[in-house]
């Protein structure tokens, strides 16, 4: 099982991106997932959450600027991100809570990250 991110970049304060990050192999099915973020010399923290069923749940700092959505027949869930500032960059990391593959539990589970850079 694999957690792959991709779409981090260069963006200037103002722009977007997008985040996309794809649970890969023998999938049955994944529970809650979720973005999560560091920044340099910073603790990591939670960016935005949802539940299989789409229910979703943000960080203060970035409710109205995200949106996390998810395609539960691809196992992938996005992270827009609009109106950016340079306090959102930071390495930003996707986590499943659940994984059922054709043999195995896997629990907290951890993506590579992706680097998010804002410019002033």
């Amino acid at each position: 099982v694999q957690l792959q991110a991709s779409g981090g970049g260069l963006v200037q304060a103002g722009g977007s991106l997008r985040l996309s990050c794809t649970a890969s192999g023998n999938i049955i099915s994944v529970n809650a997932m979720g973005w999560y973020r560091q920044a340099p010399g910073k603790q990591r923290e939670l960016v935005a959450t949802i539940t299989r069923g789409g229910s979703t749940n943000y960080a203060d700092s970035v409710k109205g600027r995200f949106t996390i959505s998810r395609d539960n027949a691809k196992n992938t869930v996005y992270l827009q991100m609009n109106s950016l500032k340079p306090e959102d960059t930071a390495v930003y990391y996707c986590n499943a809570d659940r994984i059922r593959d054709g043999t195995n539990i896997f629990t907290n589970y951890w993506g590579q990250g992706t680097l998010v850079t804002v410019s002033s």
